[in-house]
């Protein structure tokens, strides 16, 4: 009996470090503001990303209240070599290797929402996608390499490499379906990922993820499912 105490202890220390190696049913909730709670995801690949797709569900009530961060990407190269971010009043900020562009939308219904984002260093070109709807493309960073060793954190805008976090930029709200390639997705390739699709993701992947929380988060059955 005392073994199988230990034994069940030791499994609920090693998933509140580790989490689940497959994500697919869960989401991370962040209940409230704060700077001290976030996710930080561990990148497969470690090769530097000379284009790029990042596909993910988020739920919020924040749009209309204030701006808050969705994906932060830093390197020691750039705290915002990838960047999504809400910006209330003007729509999301998609910034690679700090130069950002925006993509004005009003507001984000109080409805989860699925969007992809890409880039590629060839041309230049960025693409926003919306609940499966595209958004005109921009030119963001022609030439540009996305650096490794990324410290990738869900919850929080990172204003210096791995920290300096700003309660008034965090999310409130769930997260979860976070998928990463390193290359461009092709419209009918994030079609596919809108309706449940995975097209093996090989920089991030929700059904095999690496990733470690700290403060106020919590893992619950996705409300999207």
């Amino acid at each position: 009996m005392e073994k199988l105490l230990w034994c069940f202890l030791t499994m609920i220390s090693f998933s509140q470090a580790f989490g689940h190696e497959d994500m697919s049913t869960w989401a991370f909730v962040f209940p409230k503001v704060s700077d001290t709670s976030y996710v930080s995801l561990e990148a497969e690949s470690k090769e530097p990303l000379n284009a790029f797709t990042v596909c993910l569900r988020f739920y919020t009530a924040l749009s209309t209240v204030r701006s808050f961060s969705i994906f932060s990407y830093a390197t020691e190269k750039s705290y915002n070599d990838i960047l999504l971010f809400w910006t209330k009043d003007k729509g999301y900020h998609f910034a690679v290797g700090g130069p950002e562009v925006l993509f004005t939308v009003s507001e984000i219904p109080q409805a989860p929402t699925h969007i992809c984002a890409s880039w590629e260093s060839a041309t230049g070109i960025v693409e926003l996608w919306v609940d499966g709807k595209p958004r005109v493309r921009k030119s963001l960073n022609k030439g540009y390499t996305v650096w490794t060793n990324a410290s990738i954190v869900l919850g929080q805008e990172q204003d210096s490499y791995g920290g300096r976090f700003d309660a008034k930029q965090s999310l409130v709200g769930d997260i979860g379906d976070v998928n990463m390639w390193d290359f461009v997705l092709s419209p009918e390739q994030i079609n596919a990922v809108y309706v449940g699709g995975t097209l093996s993701p090989n920089v991030l992947n929700w059904r095999s993820l690496k990733y470690k929380a700290q403060g106020e988060v919590f893992i619950k059955p996705q409300l999207w499912s």
